[in-house]
């Protein structure tokens, strides 16, 4: 069985009330079965699956009423290092991660993770020196050149305080790494 997840956006007049929401399943030229198992509506500009997106209960870490820049870490990589980050925000944060290889590299043989290996990706392409690989917490991308790359695992994130992450590398190949973050605060609508 495959499920298939399927979203749109409904766009009110700011003056208005919906009353009633009528669904129609219109299917054609196919066999087989579907399953339509569930719906859900809900407020908001971000989709979350069963809870409120974050964006709408963060706000970014301020210092004397200012919100603060986002913050900047790099460093070279050789085969494979342990990168601490500090986030002095109150929550974690999305990570937005940028490798520039030195050398090429082979599919499959950079990755980034949390702590002792957990919250992996793994970058499904090969790169050649000089290349820009972008992975994006932010926006959900993961990019080569500025064009969509298939990875396998999970977008990265900054935890509060310190944040450990494991970069690996092809063996005896290296590459400048750039991690940057916005560190949030509490402090948006609560529900």
């Amino acid at each position: 069985m495959q499920f298939s997840r399927f979203t749109e956006t409904i766009q009110l007049k700011s003056n208005k009330h919906v009353v009633g929401v009528t669904v129609i399943l219109k299917i054609s030229d196919c066999t087989g079965i579907i399953y339509f198992t569930d719906l859900q509506l809900q407020d908001g500009d971000q989709l979350t699956g069963y809870t409120v997106h974050t964006s709408k209960m963060l706000t970014k870490m301020q210092e004397n009423g200012q919100p603060v820049p986002p913050r900047h870490y790099n460093g070279v990589v050789r085969t494979a290092e342990t990168v601490i980050l500090f986030n002095l925000g109150k929550t974690s944060a999305g990570l937005d991660c940028y490798i520039y290889p030195i050398q090429d590299m082979a599919a499959g043989s950079i990755e980034i993770s949390q702590g002792m290996g957990a919250h992996k990706v793994r970058v499904l392409d090969s790169v050649n020196a000089g290349d820009e690989l972008t992975l994006k917490a932010s926006t959900r991308q993961c990019l080569k050149n500025g064009s969509q790359t298939p990875k396998d695992g999970f977008y990265q994130y900054s935890a509060a305080w310190d944040s450990k992450h494991m970069v690996k590398l092809e063996e005896r190949k290296s590459a400048r790494v750039l991690f940057e973050f916005q560190e949030m605060q509490e402090g948006g609508d609560r529900l």
